[in-house]
């Protein structure tokens, strides 16, 4: 499989993107005013404990509480132990019963790490399993067990590295090494180490000098953390047109891996990277929930608060075969697009996928497998249901970070995320029960409504009659105003005689009323 990263560095953002064979599988968007804070560690402060919920919420200085489940805290220090099991065997999160007991008081300090980044108004979710990830090895202090990739198969390699881990290996620090530590030296996988555990000495020291809440360690930014943990050797290029960031990754290339350090480009072409390769208008059709499909049908994948939804379509598709091996044909084209924008799109949680109908049970079958071989490739953990008589197929994906349609959109102002606005016939209904209420309580005889110049427009040529019998009805003269700072759903009332907004004191008075 051929891969390449492309890293383009602009005003107001970092973006990564990650193409398989030629094709666009993961983009990552870093705003410059706006950090990642998955994988910084920081010395908390224990606000609340609330065993009921099974969890903490830990101060770190943030805008919003960090939330630590009690299956996330690893540190026997902060665990009650179970004297039924008498060894503590449920430290493994497997293992571990549904009501955790634990040691943790109010105003504690407690060393803590991101594991997912905040969203939608909730804070960051935590772990008091530290792990700090170098470019072979994985350093866990606090615990005592050696971890090999389960990518590394050849069992004479992951032999020959266990006994390099277990040289290395102190009391109370763990090591996990990863895949690319396959066929290194002794002596890089000592230096990678030697250099996790002087970042871990000086983070410990660093936390004795002051007071939680603050920052102890703070982790690789975007594109670093992209170069660190997805360069393997099957990389075959990585282009970035920023100076900075490539004379950044080519410092780190010389340190850790000089046999990569020529696969490194500087992007000197005038055109923007991400146009010259295609990225652009492929990150443009991510914006978008229609998904087309070569044979002509096409997915709609909706997000919502609660779960994403994706529903197969056959679209323009015409097939020469029976219905049911034409379903087949579009459902496991359909699953290998779905997996492939999963990752693309970076969705999670519960995932409800609708494919087109199968009466046979082996054809769902195959679509079920088919699906979860192309989620190997996805680095986030997943958990597929085969699919239902109904013809739906239920999983869920790891969240980490925000999906990419959240980092680089916003909700809008106008519809609220709804998707929708109000038709004008409604909005002309609001517009005759707002004066109703306004002249139940006012005399004014002249008023300025102001609507968006579509409306407007509207009100005054197409509904000319509604609007003189909206003045004859309520014994008022009424002025139509264009002015585009109004949303399409919205309408201002002005008081002709002093210029005063008036529209809210009436919307007041009817949840007043409403109460």
């Amino acid at each position: 499989m051929k891969k390449e990263i492309f890293i383009n560095e602009s005003m107001g953002e970092t973006r990564i993107a990650i193409q398989e064979d030629g094709q666009l599988v993961e983009v990552y968007v870093e705003r410059h005013d706006k950090q990642r804070m998955v994988g910084n560690v920081y010395k908390g402060k224990v606000e609340n404990v609330l065993p009921g919920m099974q969890a903490a919420f830990v101060d770190i200085g943030y805008d919003v509480n960090a939330f630590l489940p009690f299956s996330e805290i690893g540190n026997t220090d902060y665990i009650v132990e179970d004297d039924s099991n008498g060894h503590g065997e449920y430290r493994d999160r497997k293992n571990k019963p549904d009501n955790i007991e634990v040691d943790l008081q109010t105003n504690q300090e407690i060393f803590i790490q991101v594991i997912k980044e905040p969203f939608a108004g909730k804070g960051p979710r935590v772990t008091t399993e530290i792990a700090l990830p170098g470019r072979l090895l994985v350093l866990v202090p606090y615990e005592n067990y050696i971890g090999i990739s389960k990518k590394i198969w050849d069992k004479f390699e992951r032999r020959r590295l266990k006994k390099i881990a277990q040289r290395l290996r102190q009391k109370d620090i763990g090591i996990i090494i990863r895949t690319v530590a396959e066929g290194k030296s002794e002596e890089h996988i000592v230096n990678d180490f030697n250099s996790l555990l002087e970042s871990w000495e000086k983070m410990k020291k660093r936390a004795d000098l002051k007071d939680a809440p603050f920052l102890v360690y703070e982790d690789l930014e975007t594109a670093s953390s992209v170069v660190r943990d997805l360069l393997t050797p099957d990389v075959e290029k990585i282009i970035i047109d920023s100076k900075r960031l490539y004379r950044k990754t080519q410092r780190y290339l010389e340190e850790v891996s000089p046999s990569l350090a020529d696969r490194l480009e500087l992007y000197k072409l005038k055109s923007p990277l991400f146009e010259s390769f295609g990225i652009e208008s492929e990150i443009e059709k991510v914006m978008r929930p229609k998904v087309w499909l070569k044979s002509g049908a096409y997915l709609i994948i909706e997000k919502t608060e609660a779960m994403v939804v994706v529903d197969v379509n056959s679209g323009r598709f015409i097939g020469k075969k029976l219905h049911e091996e034409n379903s087949l044909k579009i459902n496991l084209e359909a699953a290998r697009e779905v997996a492939r924008q999963l990752r693309l799109r970076d969705l999670s949680g519960l995932i409800v996928i609708d494919f087109i109908d199968l009466r046979k049970d082996e054809n769902r079958k195959k679509i079920y497998h088919e699906l979860r071989k192309e989620l190997r490739n996805d680095r986030a953990k997943v958990a597929v249901t085969p699919i239902t008589e109904f013809g739906l197929l239920e999983m869920t994906r790891q969240r980490i970070r925000v999906s990419l349609l959240d980092s680089m959109s916003e909700e809008c102002p106008t519809c609220h995320g709804s998707g929708r606005i109000i038709s004008r016939e409604t909005l002309i209904t609001r517009i005759d029960h707002w004066l109703r209420r306004y002249k139940s309580k006012h005399r004014d005889l002249r008023l300025r409504l102001q609507l968006h110049p579509d409306n407007a427009k509207y009100m005054a040529d197409d509904k000319k009659d509604l609007l003189r019998s909206l003045m004859w009805q309520n014994f008022v003269h009424i002025k139509i105003e264009q002015i585009t700072d109004v949303a399409r759903d919205e309408f201002r009332f002005i008081r002709t005689k002093n210029g005063e907004d008036v529209t809210q004191e009436m919307s007041l008075e009817k949840e007043k009323s409403a109460m």
